[in-house]
């Protein structure tokens, strides 16, 4: 695995500074912009997630990494699921719209919904903000999901809730499991690997290299109930981080620190 060094080289920043930051913003502003004005007439989101489809595509070839996926037929084993990944990376999302071959509704912090663009991107399109500072809330958007998934429409999901300081697993919360459970749907696990080297949290430089997505086998819900939410958490957490391994991160990055 690429390692990201620390610190970080003057040419990946210069490159960042110059190239990066300008294209991805660029890209961002015209993508949501059309998205934006094409959600008016697309009522169901097909044309506004294609459009999301090219500008992840984007972002990941103008960052200069290469993406694999790893078990792609696990994504299409059902046609509704709860998948759930790893969150490493503000890199993350367009990494997963750029893997998932089919239309899906996010569930996403509802911080971003006031930034331009995303915001709107997010608002229109049918995204689902989730408050996790309150309980209320989270509940409501977790029946806003089950609806979704019993009207056939997929779910992806961060189960630790926030990117990783470390590149290593946070504690996973429990919504992924309560959808999957709730709607009685497949819950699929996701590693990402690669993405976090690309660009840790709180940090603003790029450093390119190998992106993977790694798909699981999908786990079966049928007969589950709510009583077996933690269950099937720790057996999601559990599956992730055999992905993780499997896809070669084994070293604790706890004590490194990134630049």
């Amino acid at each position: 695995m690429n390692r990201r060094p620390n610190p970080l080289p003057w040419f990946y920043r210069a490159r960042t500074n110059v190239w990066h930051i300008p294209l991805l913003t660029v890209i961002t502003v015209v993508c949501a912009s059309i998205s934006l004005l094409i959600s008016f007439a697309d009522k169901r989101g097909r044309l506004q997630h294609k459009i999301a489809r090219r500008w992840a595509r984007a972002l990941v070839w103008t960052s200069g990494c290469s993406l694999k996926i790893n078990g792609e037929e696990n994504l299409h084993k059902y046609p509704v699921a709860v998948y759930a990944s790893n969150h490493t990376s503000y890199m993350d999302t367009p990494v997963i719209f750029a893997a998932l071959p089919f239309q899906f509704r996010i569930l996403a912090k509802k911080e971003l919904w006031p930034v331009a663009f995303i915001g709107w991107y997010l608002n229109r399109s049918g995204q689902i903000p989730v408050d996790t500072t309150n309980p209320h809330a989270t509940l409501s958007s977790l029946g806003a999901g089950v609806k979704a998934l019993r009207g056939g429409m997929p779910l992806f999901v961060f189960p630790e809730g926030g990117r990783t300081p470390t590149g290593e697993l946070k504690p996973f919360l429990s919504g992924a499991a309560s959808l999957a459970i709730r709607a009685q749907v497949p819950l699929v696990p996701i590693a990402l690997t690669g993405v976090y080297d690309l660009l840790p949290i709180h940090t603003r430089h790029l450093y390119p290299g190998q992106l993977t997505l790694s798909v699981g086998d999908p786990i079966d819900t049928h007969g589950m109930t709510p009583r077996q939410v933690d269950q099937l958490t720790a057996q999601l957490k559990s599956a992730i981080e055999g992905l993780l391994v499997a896809a070669g991160h084994s070293v604790d990055r706890a004590s490194v620190p990134v630049a």
